[in-house]
C-alpha cells in the first residue's frame, strides 16, 4: 500500500491521502460508491472512521 499525505486547502484540518489498492477491492469500493451515489473517497473515508471507531472506542472523533 502506497499512502502520501499532505494538507488539502480545500478542507478544514484535513489531511489528502494517496492509497493503492489491489485493482479487486478497488472495482467493489467503485460498485458502492455508484450504489449510494457518492464518491470512491467519501466510501474509502467512511470505511476508515468505522475502522478507527471500532479499534479504539474511545477516540473522540474530531469534526
Amino acid at each position: 500500500m502506497s499512502v502520501t499525505a499532505k494538507r488539502s486547502p480545500a478542507l478544514k484540518e484535513a489531511t489528502r491521502a494517496s492509497v493503492t489498492f489491489p485493482s479487486d477491492l478497488y472495482t467493489e469500493i467503485e460498485r458502492i460508491a455508484e450504489e449510494k451515489k457518492v464518491s470512491v473517497a467519501w466510501v474509502v473515508r467512511d470505511a476508515v472512521e468505522k475502522y478507527v471507531e471500532a479499534q479504539h472506542p474511545l477516540f473522540p472523533r474530531q469534526q
